[in-house]
């Protein structure tokens, strides 16, 4: 909650007083890290820069409608694993909604403060118990990112949704064919509605297609922004786009589905 007596800090039940970092986010993970790897700077840069070119706003808009229609009067929006915050920016804007952004980069962070600038940007890790009391959000974004069902469903109000996207097989296959990123398994929208089984049930479900055109700077951006950046040889990345000769047409693909909590 933030502090009451002022300023940019938040406070716990407890007492304990966090203090903004001066890029507009929070730390809670000092003195406790994670076992995840983070997105990097680098990382981060390449996304923001690929998003900003509006390759993914179609399913940027997707989530605002979809959220619109699942909770109308909603007052608070979660995205956890936020990054950039590229879409709880969209959907807390769109809906006129306080966004609260989860993340364990503290550079993706950075870039979300600017996006969202009245929002709450919290550096901590999803698996664990999320810092948010019961009840708190009307709407959790899990996009691209870890899922906690039981945390989910705990900070969800009764009347409110989750809204998962995942990639599709046929996601950016173009640019995996040539630049040796990693596969997307087939199926994940089945997977995600067992894995939440229980605590969620689905109410609705819809795949969001483009075939946007992307120049050089556009597919390094592509290939260098998810957790392919951690393995990619970014000498022989840049030789195999240079001969793909861009700008390339590529196939996005993404599943949406809105859960409900039971």
């Amino acid at each position: 909650m933030p502090d009451p007596r002022g300023g940019s800090g938040l406070v716990c039940p407890a007492g304990h007083r966090f203090d903004a970092a001066k890029q507009g986010y929070f730390n809670l993970l000092t003195g406790q890290g994670t076992r995840f790897q983070a997105d990097t700077a680098e990382m981060v840069q390449a996304r923001v820069d690929f998003l900003a070119a509006g390759h993914y706003a179609p399913l940027a808009a997707a989530l605002v409608a979809a959220a619109g229609r699942a909770v109308p009067d909603v007052e608070r929006v979660l995205d956890a694993g936020a990054g950039t915050g590229y879409y709880l920016a969209e959907v807390a804007s769109g809906l006129q909604a306080r966004g609260i952004g989860l993340d364990i980069s503290k550079y993706a962070l950075r870039r979300a403060a600017r996006l969202l600038p009245d929002g709450i940007h919290l550096v901590w890790d999803v698996w664990r118990t999320l810092p948010l009391a019961d009840g708190s959000v009307d709407v959790v974004l899990n996009v691209f990112a870890p899922r906690n069902p039981v945390e989910f469903r705990r900070v969800l109000s009764p009347g409110g949704a989750l809204l998962v996207v995942t990639p599709r097989v046929e996601h950016l296959q173009e640019l995996r064919s040539l630049a040796g990123m990693l596969d997307v398994v087939g199926g994940k929208d089945g997977q995600v509605a067992e894995a939440l089984a229980g605590r969620f049930r689905l109410e609705s479900s819809e795949v969001i297609l483009g075939q946007p055109e992307l120049s050089a700077a556009d597919l390094r951006n592509a290939a260098l922004m998810g957790p392919s950046a951690h393995h990619l040889d970014a000498v022989r990345l840049d030789e195999e786009l240079a001969a793909a000769k861009p700008p390339v047409r590529v196939t996005t693909a993404f599943n949406l589905q809105v859960f409900r909590p039971v």
